[in-house]
């Protein structure tokens, strides 16, 4: 995977992608946009695609989208006219690896269906901490593979087309964790089948450092979420696909 074969995948999917992908991707998609509703401030969406959750986030909110495909972002910028979004400040061609972005610069970042797509997703989780303000949230929404069962199977067979498809079937779980600041404290199973996961992190200053001289609060190999909300409440964290 690398930027050129991202771009050559999403400028095949762009005329199709909101009755394809996008519906199957639309439960995922609405349950973040809903939490993230609940919140005040600045968002900033990374990977905003044709911007299908555009319309959907509330007009309290001062919303930013960046994608790495020009194709992608006419249909969003179609979407902001077509619905009157002034709320939506701007919507910019971007690696999500080098975000254009001072530190600290949200309140609220969301990357939905992101990390597996990106040449770098460990670079992206970086920038992400770094764009997010104190006690900010990252959102996730994302597949997550399995390591056995039948879609494990299937997850490696479809893994050598990765560059093709445009995003990796095969992604553990693992990769996403222990980024600066970021605490987890929420992983939820999301329709349609539990395809995909939504995680949220809480930028908590100073947690990285505390982590590193507490083992007890590194990520453990099992996380369930009545256990997430409780290691929050205790200021600790860890977690699975």
């Amino acid at each position: 995977m690398d930027a050129a074969a991202v771009k050559r995948a999403y400028r095949r999917w762009a005329p199709v992608y909101d009755f394809t992908f996008g519906q199957i991707a639309d439960a995922g998609r609405k349950h973040a946009v809903d939490i993230i509703n609940r919140r005040n401030g600045s968002v900033l969406e990374v990977g905003v695609g044709t911007g299908l959750s555009l319309p959907r986030y509330s007009s309290h909110l001062q919303v930013t989208g960046i994608d790495l495909s020009s194709d992608m972002l006419e249909k969003a910028q179609d979407k902001v006219v077509e619905n009157g979004l002034t709320n939506v400040s701007g919507l910019q061609v971007m690696d999500a690896s080098e975000l254009e972005f001072e530190d600290e610069s949200f309140d609220t970042v969301a990357a939905m269906y992101v990390v597996t797509v990106v040449p770098d997703p460990e670079q992206v989780m970086r920038e992400l901490e770094r764009v997010c303000a104190p006690n900010g949230e990252v959102i996730l929404v994302n597949h997550f593979s399995k390591e056995e069962g039948m879609r494990a199977w299937i997850e490696q067979r479809m893994a050598p087309l990765a560059a093709s498809l445009g995003w990796r079937p095969v992604f553990p779980f693992h990769r996403v964790l222990g980024y600066g600041d970021l605490r987890l404290t929420e992983r939820q199973s999301l329709r349609p089948f539990g395809i995909f996961t939504m995680l949220r992190f809480l930028k908590q200053p100073g947690f990285a450092e505390a982590s590193l001289e507490d083992e007890t609060i590194a990520p453990q190999p099992s996380l369930e979420p009545a256990t997430a909300k409780a290691l929050f409440r205790r200021g600790g964290s860890n977690g699975s696909a």
